[in-house]
């Protein structure tokens, strides 16, 4: 019995002692913490608080020297086959190709990831439907909107089945309403899949009660945990996050 919970209690990711410079400059120092299956967690931090940097090295756009990063117990050094295999991603910046249609990039996201023809039709059908698009899959990727687009982008990432989806300031650009829509659908699919989510923002109003949230600042994690514990003592989160870093909210 003690090894079956042992094995419920893997987090999906755990990032222990992670540290990177650039130059003489320090982006991330001793940076630690741990996401669960099915939590949505926000990595929150100012603009230059190390979120990108954190992102790029999770997902091994380059190495860390300093520390540890592990998903479901692989590391990312020792065995980024494995580890990758269960991460999507939604970068900043957006990266699909605006003159392939939705489906043609579902296709050839599938493709780099070695699904099988017949399964990466089944599943884009399914993920499309699920984000409400199922009747754009012919068109331009040009012809939707930014919010379209970020919905199609989270299709994309899902399409191998990924375990954890890591989104890096994916509302940016984005009005209030479809910033609110992005993140009601990331968060319908941590509840209906159990997917574990790591969502960089800035933004102090798109972390909810029951989120989980890390705090960066400068490189550094000054707090880690639900929201309310983060909160505790403090009232609200942007009153925590003052009292954190020594200064206001954006």
């Amino acid at each position: 019995m003690a090894q079956s919970a042992s094995v419920v209690a893997e987090p999906v990711l755990a990032v222990e002692g992670l540290s990177h410079r650039f130059g003489e400059r320090t982006a991330l120092d001793g940076v630690s913490f741990a996401i669960p299956a099915g939590r949505f967690t926000a990595l929150l931090g100012l603009n230059g608080a190390g979120k990108t940097t954190l992102f790029s090295l999770v997902t091994r756009l380059y190495n860390h020297r300093a520390g540890a990063i592990r998903v479901f117990g692989f590391d990312m050094l020792r065995q980024p086959t494995q580890a990758l295999a269960r991460i999507g991603v939604v970068f900043q910046q957006p990266t699909l190709d605006p003159d392939l249609t939705v489906l043609q990039n579902l296709r050839y996201h599938g493709g780099l990831h070695g699904l099988a023809r017949s399964v990466i039709e089944e599943r884009a059908r399914e993920e499309l439907a699920r984000i409400g698009l199922s009747d754009r899959a012919g068109e331009r990727v040009r012809t939707l909107s930014g919010g379209q687009r970020r919905r199609v982008e989270i299709a994309r990432a899902l399409l191998h089945r990924p375990s954890l989806l890591l989104l890096d300031e994916p509302t940016v650009g984005l009005d209030i309403d479809l910033r609110r829509q992005v993140l009601e659908h990331v968060h319908d699919l941590c509840r209906a899949q159990g997917l574990a989510v790591l969502w960089a923002t800035h933004l102090i109003d798109e972390v909810l009660p029951g989120d989980g949230v890390v705090v960066l600042h400068r490189g550094r994690v000054l707090a880690s945990g639900l929201v309310e514990e983060v909160c505790a003592g403090s009232g609200t989160l942007g009153e925590a996050f003052a009292r954190l870093t020594g200064g206001g909210t954006r």
